[in-house]
C-alpha cells in the first residue's frame, strides 16, 4: 500500500510537472505570438512613411519626366518656328537682293553705250556744253575715291537744274596693258561714274551716253606718273539742246588731277 501511494504521489508529481511545462510552453507560445504581432505592427508603422515617400518620389519623377518631355516638345516647336522664320527672312532678303541686282542691271542696260556721240544723238550740233568734270582712277582700278565723289556731287548740282540734257561719260586708260583689256577697263570706269550719279541723284539712265575709249585718246604723256594718272580718267560732259534762258548757265566743275 505504501508503494502504491508513493507511485501515486510520484505520478501526481509527474502530472503536475507536465502541466507546468505545458503551461510554460503555451505561455511562451503566446508571448512569441504576441511579440511577433507587435514586431509586425512596429515594422509596418516604421516602413509606412518610407513606402509613402517612395511612392511620392516615383510620382514626382514621373511628373518631372512628363514636364521635361513637354518642355522639349515646346522647345522643338519653338526652334522649328524660329528656323522657319529665319528661312523666310533669308528668302525675303535674297529676293530683295535679287530685286536690287535686277534694278542695277536694268539701269546698266538702259545706258546708251556708244563709240561716239556723232551719228547717235539726233541733231548733236544743237547740243551745247553746260559743264564738264574729270575724275581719275588708281592703276588697274575702277573704284571711285572720296575726292572723285566730291567732284561728282558738285557737278551733279549743275545737271539737276538743266533741261533737255544728256551726259557724255567717256572712260580712258593709260597705255599699259593689252588694248582689249583697256577697252573693258575704261568701260567699267565709265559705268562706275554713271552708277554713282544715277543712284545718288536719280538721273534717268537714258540720259547717259557711255563711251569706253581705252588708251586711244591720251590727254597727257604716258612717260611720267602724273601723265599716266591723268589718262586713267573718266570725263563727264553735260550737254543740253535747250537755247537761251531755257538752258542752265554754263558751269565748269573743277577737274580731277
Amino acid at each position: 500500500m505504501q508503494i502504491a501511494l508513493r507511485l501515486s504521489n510520484s505520478t501526481r508529481f509527474a502530472f503536475l510537472n507536465g502541466s507546468v511545462l505545458l503551461g510554460t510552453i503555451a505561455l511562451s507560445g503566446l508571448l512569441v505570438g504576441a511579440i511577433g504581432c507587435s514586431s509586425k505592427k512596429y515594422v509596418r508603422a516604421q516602413t509606412a512613411p518610407i513606402v509613402q515617400q517612395t511612392n511620392q518620389l516615383d510620382a514626382n519623377t514621373a511628373q518631372d519626366h512628363r514636364t521635361i518631355a513637354e518642355t522639349d516638345d515646346r522647345a522643338a516647336k519653338g526652334i522649328a518656328g524660329a528656323q522657319s522664320a529665319a528661312d523666310a527672312a533669308g528668302q525675303h532678303a535674297g529676293t530683295a537682293g535679287q530685286s536690287a541686282d535686277a534694278a542695277g542691271k536694268n539701269a546698266k542696260e538702259a545706258y546708251n553705250r556708244v563709240d561716239t556721240l556723232t551719228g547717235v544723238v539726233a541733231n548733236l550740233d544743237n547740243y551745247k556744253p553746260l559743264g564738264d568734270v574729270s575724275v581719275t582712277f588708281a592703276l588697274n582700278k575702277a573704284v571711285l575715291t572720296k575726292d572723285d565723289k566730291v567732284q561728282l556731287d558738285q557737278f551733279a548740282s549743275t545737271a539737276s537744274s538743266a533741261k533737255g540734257y544728256i551726259l557724255e561719260v567717256t572712260g580712258g586708260t593709260d597705255t599699259s596693258g593689252p588694248a582689249d583689256y583697256n577697252y573693258q577697263l575704261s568701260q567699267k570706269r565709265a559705268d562706275a561714274v554713271a552708277n554713282y550719279l544715277q543712284a545718288k541723284f536719280n538721273i534717268p539712265p537714258h540720259r547717259f551716253y557711255l563711251v569706253g575709249i581705252g588708251k586711244d585718246q591720251q590727254v597727257a604723256t604716258d612717260k611720267t606718273a602724273a601723265g599716266r594718272q591723268k589718262n586713267r580718267r573718266v570725263q563727264i560732259r553735260l550737254l543740253s539742246n535747250m537755247s537761251g534762258d531755257q538752258a542752265a548757265p554754263a558751269t565748269t566743275a573743277p577737274s580731277g588731277n
